[in-house]
């Protein structure tokens, strides 16, 4: 894809010096189920969300590496099983609600009125009408220049190489940061840098860079990256932890609410259970620098550990293995062999229950199982032990998911779609399996925190 041309209509204004206010008091945002595609069919929903979880992962496993024109991607954020969040920009400012995304880092907005959105046409989405950021109403609206250093943190540190119309010599240079092109499982959007304001009531972020996309392909809202790279929300705006609560969520487009806590002061949280995060020791792909790796001992279904090799609990030199946490991806991915270790267990272990072999090729999903006859069926645990003696216990009903219409019940986690290898994590813990649990990602212990709570 070219370039898109530069934004004419921007104010180019000079560079604030005003520094944020000073509150250091948890900020609190609603966190929502994005609208999705609801059908009548439980099943084609399942087959949705099945898809969109294979596709996000196959991104996230091989994400596309910095070049001229291409940033890190953000991987299929508009998955039908996202969260979003409302974020202020602008002076005065004006609010979008964004996909909320642990697995990207940089934050960008549906911009100007001259946003283009192709293959938009999703169920309650009118494409003219998608909710977008317009600079020029915005007293604080800048153009990130080329030789600004945020600008390197989008295409690294050889972007100057490509300020050609700028003196080495001289930081007077008027050229704009080059046009990012993101691309991900299932579209694309392109834009500009910006330099902006993030508005919340009692605080304001000054020169914050967002991204203002003016085209995009099937992505009708816009991002913000909670991943671990210098562009994303916490990193500019220094937080100390962030936690979520994810609303549990139905297959309709019911509203869910749960929360999205910015904390700056570090205070400790009470009545958690932790478990470190740990760095991939890749240096071939910065992108496996952004997700936020866990380390997985073992997993049981029941009383019963199953067999998985040590190369996928753990990332190697190359990169390739360990487990990520992901607030984008729908359902737990696990490569091949992990998910049949897993979903074969379950199967010994429901032998006596009637497959539905017709829904799982229906949904993608595998094992279901028909218990539309029986008045109580008691499932197997899966229990995911963390290092450092955690231990992740999901309940049933965020590992299995009831197609009511049917009376079967199909395990949420997906795997390749072929007998295929990819590199990346091995595991991707989904949305879907974090609900009613409170996740607490503390960036300066290097460590993550949850317990199991009712989220509303």
């Amino acid at each position: 894809m070219a370039p898109p041309p530069p934004l004419c209509f921007f104010y180019i204004l000079l560079l604030s010096s005003v520094s944020a206010i000073a509150d250091t008091n948890p900020i609190t945002l609603p966190l929502s189920s994005f609208p999705h595609h609801s059908s009548s069919d439980p099943l084609q929903t399942l087959n949705f969300l099945a898809s969109a979880s294979q596709n996000r992962a196959h991104q996230i496993k091989a994400p596309k590496s910095k070049s001229n024109s291409v940033s890190k991607s953000p991987l299929s954020p508009h998955s039908y099983g996202a969260y979003s969040t409302p974020l202020s920009f602008g002076t005065p400012s004006q609010t979008l609600h964004l996909i909320f995304d642990t697995g990207s880092s940089l934050v960008w907005l549906p911009c100007t009125s001259k946003y283009l959105c192709s293959e938009c046409s999703f169920p309650k989405i009118d494409p003219a009408r998608i909710p977008r950021f317009i600079p020029k109403l915005s007293s604080s609206s800048k153009l990130v220049g080329c030789q600004n250093p945020k600008c390197a943190w989008i295409f690294g540190p050889d972007v100057k190489s490509q300020c050609r119309s700028c003196n080495p010599k001289t930081e007077n240079c008027t050229q704009t940061c080059p046009a990012y092109v993101v691309q991900y499982g299932s579209g694309s959007t392109a834009g500009l840098l910006l330099s902006e304001t993030l508005d919340f009531p009692n605080k304001k972020i000054t020169n914050f860079v967002v991204g203002c996309s003016f085209l995009s392909i099937h992505q009708p809202s816009g991002i913000a990256g909670f991943g671990r790279g210098s562009e994303s929300l916490p990193s500019q705006m220094g937080l100390k932890k962030f936690a979520y609560c994810l609303a549990s969520r139905k297959f309709d487009d019911s509203p869910h609410a749960g929360e999205l806590i910015l904390d700056s002061s570090g205070a400790k949280t009470s009545g958690l259970t932790y478990t470190p995060f740990r760095q991939n020791p890749s240096v071939s792909n910065h992108a496996y620098k952004e997700y936020y790796y866990l380390t997985i001992r073992k997993i049981f279904v029941g009383n019963k550990a199953v067999k998985v090799p040590y190369k996928y609990l753990v990332p190697g030199p190359d990169g390739n293995g360990g487990s990520i946490i992901d607030s984008g991806s729908t359902f737990t991915f696990m490569d091949k062999p992990v998910f049949e270790a897993v979903a074969q267990e379950i199967e010994k272990q429901l032998a006596n229950r009637t497959r539905a072999t017709d829904v799982e090729s229906l949904t993608g999903l595998r094992p279901c199982f028909d218990i539309s006859k029986d008045k109580s069926v008691e499932f197997p645990e899966l229990t995911f032990h963390l290092k450092g003696g955690a231990k992740w216990a999901p309940p049933l009903s965020n590992y299995f998911a009831l197609v009511s219409s049917s009376g079967v019940a199909c395990l949420t986690v997906v795997t390749h779609k072929a007998a295929e290898s990819g590199g990346g994590p091995s595991i991707i813990l989904g949305a879907f399996q974090q609900q009613n649990f409170y996740v607490e990602y503390d960036l300066v212990n290097q460590k993550i925190g949850f317990r199991q709570q009712t989220c509303s």
